[in-house]
């Protein structure tokens, strides 16, 4: 297969107050969220100045995977298009076919099945697609990447950094992984490729244990939890867990968000703000790890990503479960809903 573009794809996210309802608008569309109820996530981003750090974020890694290619032979020209906000994926896709883009490689800025974290973005590139009609290029999604080394090692090295900023306490320190909650019926999907997410993440949250703090217990936990509240999500969350660990006699906690792969605003908030400050009131000692962001080690996976497909090169992985470049027709669909 010849490819001739790499495209980045992400979530997106406001760069100015005027541009956060709109967003948020854009990321619940269909469902029939009022605006009531976006008003208050739409707070998180006020905290902030109405800035998500993510577009610089991918634009960071965007401009770094380029001078990668370029400093080891790689000639795709690089695009980025966003699912919820400029520059939207149909734009980018609608440039590609203007620039003589036929077939390019997409990579998603999540490193795991399942419907919202990969699914979904096949979803929008075949939006895209039919939106912008004759001539679109074909984009071919880049293979789930939990257990790649460029992803695993940075971590690796983040627990450790965030451990030595604590006490010293270690025989009553836990390391807890985090990622983003998903809706039970998501988690449970039936078919071929279900229940994938929980998997890689625990995959992912042993391997960087192992690497990192093997003598520590760990936990796997949830995040950013959304929806109607009578809808059941993936549990327990973060804060709630915190105070779990404080009645069991923990006294320091080192948290790693392995679900995320920038310190985006769901990090700096869920964790930097409401679970610091939960921490805080059990009197944990508390340090969140940092994510991968623009490590040289994930851009250069990135490109070791494109080689598997461009050049045939031998995967690198660290993990044991199956892993595939096209999801099956029927993988992943999106959650059925109980009651919402």
């Amino acid at each position: 297969m010849v490819y001739d573009a790499f495209v980045l794809l992400s979530f997106g996210g406001p760069e100015k107050p005027d541009d956060v309802m709109p967003f948020l608008r854009n990321v619940v569309r269909g469902r029939g969220v009022p605006d009531e109820r976006l008003a208050e996530v739409a707070e998180h981003y006020y905290h902030f100045g109405g800035v998500s750090p993510i577009n610089q974020q991918n634009r960071d890694l965007l401009a770094a995977v380029t001078s990668d290619f370029a400093a080891n032979g790689i000639d795709l020209p690089t695009y980025w298009g966003n699912r919820n906000w400029q520059p939207m994926l149909e734009d980018t896709v609608a440039q590609m076919r203007d620039d003589g883009v036929k077939h390019a490689l997409g990579f998603a800025t999540s490193a795991y099945g399942g419907y919202s974290s990969c699914k979904q973005y096949w979803e929008d590139i075949a939006d895209a697609r039919a939106k912008v009609g004759p001539g679109a290029p074909v984009i071919s999604k880049i293979r789930q990447f939990w257990d790649h080394p460029g992803f695993i090692d940075p971590n690796v090295d983040a627990v450790r950094a965030a451990l030595a900023t604590l006490s010293g306490r270690r025989e009553t320190t836990r390391l807890v992984f985090t990622a983003h909650s998903i809706p039970v019926t998501m988690a449970e999907t039936a078919g071929p490729t279900g229940g994938r997410y929980t998997a890689q993440l625990n995959e992912t949250a042993r391997l960087v244990h192992e690497r990192a703090a093997a003598d520590l217990p760990w936990d796997l936990v949830w995040q950013s939890r959304s929806g109607p509240p009578q809808v059941p999500w993936l549990e327990p969350d973060i804060n709630d867990h915190l105070e779990s660990l404080a009645e069991q006699g923990v006294t320091d906690v080192v948290v790693s968000p392995v679900g995320f792969v920038s310190d985006h605003l769901e990090v700096l908030w869920d964790l930097d703000n409401e679970a610091a400050e939960t921490a805080q009131k059990l009197g944990l000692g508390y340090a969140r790890a940092a994510t991968p962001n623009t490590d040289p080690r994930f851009v250069a996976m990135v490109r070791e990503l494109v080689q598997e497909r461009t050049d045939r090169a031998p995967l690198r992985r660290l993990g044991t479960l199956p892993v595939w470049d096209d999801c099956p027709v029927n993988c992943c669909p999106p959650p059925r809903r109980r009651g919402a």
